[in-house]
């Protein structure tokens, strides 16, 4: 599959184009899918079984209660581990940690941040210490595929989705795996009310809005970017896009003033300026940079 053809030929029927993360976003997702199968996985090929409790709170900060919330799940791990090294409390326990230089090299040179690129990275350098990252990876998306279901969306999302139809292009850009992606998306019947489905083998959020709108016209204040991570806000500003945050914890909230202001706001090129500064610096407000027990 080329993904990024598949992107640019994303075809724009309207002058307007919403883009939605998705985990956290649209669905509740996040709790569950971290604390259920991301973080076990992690603990147990990562093998950090002496240090759990501390394991499991620095993962949930990674990804859920601090600004790395939402990023690439081999970013995450990365994150964690430094995070891990830094605790007394697991260097008072023996733990070994698994070497991060191969990881580290992969990330700083792929963008298409999943288990395909990290299987192919593998199979082409014979490097043996990244299959620890792809175990993780394929037992977390085993996990998911068995937990991961019945979740509807956060209310008013169908509504927005509905309303936004008649006058905005609509995609999904997510670091999810795009096999969850549909198969989530389907579930609840939405999968046919979104015109591209972008997960994790697209490459970032960022290379996502960016191949779907590139020479196709849109003004910059004609895109908008939905998200509750501070990844999907930098993925806004790098294609001077608007951006409305889905705040953690506040979510239904935040869907509430979108149905009801936002998207009107943005329809009605009233959106930038005063309106999205102070949606941002809830947004900035709402994910601490450090934990307490740094």
């Amino acid at each position: 599959m080329d993904y990024a053809k598949q992107l640019r030929d994303f075809p724009r029927k309207h002058d307007f184009i919403l883009c939605f993360d998705s985990d956290g976003c649209v669905f509740d997702t996040m709790e569950l899918k971290h604390k259920e199968c991301f973080c076990p996985a992690f603990i147990k090929h990562m093998r950090l079984q002496a240090a759990s409790k501390y394991a499991r709170e620095i993962w949930d900060f990674v990804n859920l209660y601090g600004k790395t919330r939402g990023c690439n799940r081999f970013w995450a791990v990365k994150h964690a581990l430094d995070w891990a090294r830094k605790r007394s409390e697991i260097a008072a326990r023996g733990v070994e940690f698994p070497d991060l230089s191969s990881l580290e090299s992969w990330l700083a040179g792929e963008t298409k941040l999943g288990g395909p690129a990290l299987e192919t990275r593998i199979r082409e350098t014979g490097d043996r210490s990244l299959q620890v990252f792809l175990d993780w990876s394929n037992e977390v998306n085993a996990r998911i595929a068995d937990m991961v279901y019945g979740i509807a969306p956060f209310p008013r999302v169908k509504d927005v989705l509905i309303r936004a139809a008649d006058k905005a292009d609509l995609m999904v850009v997510s670091q999810t795996p795009l096999e969850a992606l549909e198969r989530e998306w389907a579930e609840h019947g939405m999968d046919g009310d979104i015109g591209l489905i972008a997960g994790q083998e697209h490459g970032t959020k960022s290379e996502h809005i960016a191949l779907a709108t590139a020479d196709k016209g849109y003004a910059p204040a004609h895109v908008l970017m939905v998200g509750d991570a501070p990844g999907d806000l930098a993925a806004a500003q790098a294609n001077y896009a608007l951006f409305f945050p889905i705040l953690p914890g506040r979510e239904e909230a935040s869907w509430r003033e979108f149905a009801a202001t936002g998207l009107d706001r943005f329809f009605a090129g009233t959106f930038a300026g005063g309106y999205q500064e102070k949606l941002i610096q809830a947004f900035d407000a709402a994910l601490p940079e450090t934990p307490d027990w740094d």
